[in-house]
């Protein structure tokens, strides 16, 4: 693998600060700390839910990691690089919400290409299996507690 350059720290950099937007970051913290689906059809309710906040934070979201993805995909960004998990974590985590109920999302959506960037990006280094491992662990975790925390209310 080619060694990072200075374009591609360039490119990084502008990534980190179009993700400081205001919107992005209520996008982002929406994604990160209030949706949290438990099945492919609390995804699909956002999803059918045209022009709502959480609609528009769904869609910009995943169209923001869907071009970063395909940026490293198509060889303009250094795939090492991008998948550090400094960088790489937030989109990691989301992918994980989604990913146990990702084959039903894709037949609901009639679409087996969605996340598809993504997910073959995420999976693409050992390192970055290796990362995915260990957050799912954290992501499991943290839905069984949020889970027992609801049963107690």
């Amino acid at each position: 693998m080619a060694k990072p350059t200075a374009a591609d720290a360039q490119l990084i950099l502008k990534l980190y600060d179009l993700r400081r937007e205001a919107e992005m970051r209520k996008a982002r913290n929406w994604w990160t700390t209030t949706f949290w689906p438990q099945t492919a059809d609390d995804f699909m309710k956002v999803s059918a839910a045209m022009g709502t906040p959480e609609n528009n934070w769904m869609r910009q979201v995943l169209g923001y990691w869907g071009v970063a993805s395909s940026l490293v995909n198509h060889g303009t960004l250094n795939r090492e690089m991008f998948l550090e998990p400094s960088f790489c974590g937030e989109i990691v985590f989301i992918y994980l919400k989604l990913k146990p109920f990702l084959k039903e999302l894709r037949e609901k959506m009639k679409n087996q290409e969605f996340l598809a960037s993504i997910e073959s990006l995420l999976v693409s280094t050992k390192k970055s299996r290796a990362f995915m491992k260990r957050m799912e662990t954290n992501l499991a975790a943290r839905r069984k507690t949020m889970s027992e925390s609801a049963k107690a209310s």
